[in-house]
């Protein structure tokens, strides 16, 4: 797993990049832009670069967070 270079939400840039993301959720950068590409994970495209919006990011997290207690 990968250690995250952020210690808490608050420190999060307003807009992620897909590396922020892999070190947010400790997934190595392949995978983080797997995730980026599902069509539920909150992103805006500008030319050829993946940003994505930390409030939106959160939901999200909280979202699958909600669906796994579902499951259980």
């Amino acid at each position: 797993m990968r250690k995250s270079k952020y210690n808490s939400f608050d420190e999060l840039p307003l807009m992620l990049t897909v590396e922020d993301v892999s070190h947010v959720l400790g997934i190595g950068l392949t995978h983080a832009y797997e995730v980026a590409h599902r069509r539920d994970f909150p992103t805006i495209t500008l030319g050829s670069r993946i940003i994505v919006p930390r409030d939106k990011f959160m939901e999200w997290i909280d979202e699958q967070a909600a669906k796994k207690s579902e499951i259980l």
